[in-house]
């Protein structure tokens, strides 16, 4: 038998084997072996057509039980964000066929994007959460092996600042690195805080960034007086030529690829200092550091790549000249129904979710149907319609609205779109005031130590009710946060509602229940973490 069948290849006895392979590849790179040298016999190359198999009614996702959905709502990852081009598909496509050295095709994307971007450097990320996050384990570390050994147990460089401005949910990329947040609030906060522990400036690139006192440009300065980097979270926005960030003096700056590039969902961009952002790729797969779980593959990086290529070869002004008109055929649809106005709106001048949209206004007592009604109406329908911002709840908010965005979308889904709008309009179906409880409200006042069984695991919360007749106040003491409450009881029925003040990423808590005596329980909705159950007994 031969002795390669005898071999036991550990996973251990393969990493042992890396450094060897790196020199491999550098000796290939310099005398590379031709198909014969290496044994191999000639061949050529097959070829491969992609082809787009189903429609919206029968696909991949619906033989697994899942409904796709015509998008009016935006580039929300949730709803699994843009689609990607043409171009992207295939690089990716072509990519799977080969082996490569991923730090060599990292280096030839580096040298591609900064021609392309006109900055310094450039990396692919999986995503702008993970750029965040590898460029502020680069700030700590740089490519200290040590230093990138033991985090998140950081020893020197361990904190980062962010204006109030920019917190946000995306800033868990800091956060997971184990660095200490410090949020300010004016310049001369800013210059107070700067220490000899300060990695890294954070800035979410916004209308609240881009002027006045808090500007980046100001904050850039005085960080470079500093010598520290300033990293901008520019996700959602247009990569212009030349970097507006960078020539305002940002360090580094990072996108999505998944939006208005619409290149990969699961890629991003790091841009920038050339150092920081070779460090930020030492930090990432596949080397064995902080970020080694941020594994970015040959087909999103070529797909990314190729994403950065088409947009500086796309017709933007044809490109939202046709989103507004997209826009206008919807509002032109449901015009002159009773009540209604649709007003189309340009794209605006911020340089996220730039684009045309439209906004649809009515009130629901003369067209039968609320906006929340209209949302729900659409996403059971078929094809399944999913849109922007829905607002109208009976029988106390029947001042409706809902909104529709367009740069995401495909051509004809503002024909299907407008005519699912009329439909529901012109056929609304018959909806009734919800049920009130009759009866004396239940008592509620007092201090109540309250269980919420999650899917995994349960929580132990406080909650100190008052009350007043059906209206009721308080405030919810959390594992961790503690937030106010403000609800009402009709007979025995009890709903409260809460925003838990998570710094940068508060919240919003619903809660209903029954109470009986000096017990209560119900269900919790949480958003996007879903729901659980609660029960609660009056201290």
């Amino acid at each position: 038998m031969s002795p390669l069948r005898n071999a036991k290849w550990s996973r251990r006895e393969m990493l042992k084997q890396s450094g060897i392979l790196s020199a491999l590849g550098a000796a290939s790179a310099a005398a590379p072996l031709t198909a014969s040298a290496a044994g191999l016999a000639e061949k050529p190359a097959p070829k491969h057509t992609l082809t787009h198999d189903g429609d919206i009614h029968d696909n991949l996702f619906t033989r697994i039980g899942v409904r796709p959905m015509i998008n009016g709502r935006g580039t929300f990852t949730i709803i699994s964000g843009s689609t990607s081009l043409p171009e992207v598909k295939q690089a990716m496509y072509d990519a799977s066929f080969f082996y490569v050295h991923l730090d060599e095709m990292m280096n030839g994307i580096g040298a591609q994007l900064a021609e392309l971007t006109g900055a310094e450097w450039g990396i692919t990320t999986t995503g702008c959460a993970a750029a965040t996050c590898l460029a502020t384990i680069a700030c700590i570390a740089g490519t200290d092996v040590e230093k990138c050994q033991v985090l998140p147990f950081i020893k020197k460089k361990d904190q980062v600042i962010i204006p109030k401005h920019s917190r946000n949910p995306y800033d868990i990329g800091v956060r997971m690195v184990g660095a200490e947040i410090v949020e300010v609030d004016s310049v001369e906060e800013f210059r107070a805080k700067i220490t000899d522990r300060t990695a890294m400036i954070y800035i979410l690139s916004g209308p609240d960034s881009t002027s006045g006192p808090m500007s980046i440009a100001t904050l850039c300065a005085i960080a470079k007086e500093k010598g520290i980097p300033v990293f901008v979270d520019a996700a959602a926005e247009e990569p212009r030529k030349p970097n507006i960030h960078l020539e305002a003096g940002a360090t580094l700056v990072a996108y999505s690829g998944g939006k208005c590039m619409r290149g990969p969902q699961s890629a991003g961009l790091l841009l920038g200092d050339k150092n920081l952002c070779k460090a930020a790729y030492y930090q990432a797969a596949p080397h064995h550091c902080f970020g080694r779980a941020l594994k970015c593959s040959k087909e999103e990086a070529m797909g990314m790549l190729a994403a950065v290529r088409q947009w500086h070869k796309r017709d933007h002004e044809a490109e939202q000249a046709q989103w507004l008109s997209w826009m206008q055929h919807i509002a032109d649809r449901v015009k002159g129904l009773p009540s209604l106005t649709a007003v189309v709106s340009p794209a605006h001048e911020d340089l996220s979710n730039r684009c045309p949209t439209v906004r649809i206004s009515w009130d629901a007592k003369v067209l039968g149907i609320t906006g929340t009604e209209l949302a729900a109406k659409l996403d059971a329908g078929s094809p399944r319609i999913t849109l922007a911002g829905a607002q109208g709840v009976r029988p106390g908010m029947m001042q409706s609205a809902i909104g529709v965005t367009s740069y995401m979308m495909s051509p004809g889904d503002e024909s299907i779109i407008a005519d699912a709008l009329y439909a529901a309009f012109k056929n609304p179906g018959t909806y009734k005031d919800p049920v009130v409880p009759s009866g004396a409200p239940a008592s509620v006042a007092g201090h109540w130590d309250v269980s919420i069984k999650y899917l995994r695991g349960t929580g132990e919360q406080q909650f100190v009710l008052e009350q007043n007749g059906g209206t009721v106040t308080g405030e919810q003491h959390g594992e961790h946060y503690t937030a106010k409450f403000e609800g009402v009881v009709h007979g025995d029925q009890v709903e409260l509602h809460s925003v838990m003040p998570v710094p940068g990423n508060p919240f919003r808590c619903t809660l209903k229940g029954t109470v009986q005596g000096n017990n209560m329980s119900g269900t919790i909705n949480m958003g996007e973490y879903g729901d659980a159950t609660w029960s609660a007994i009056r201290a």
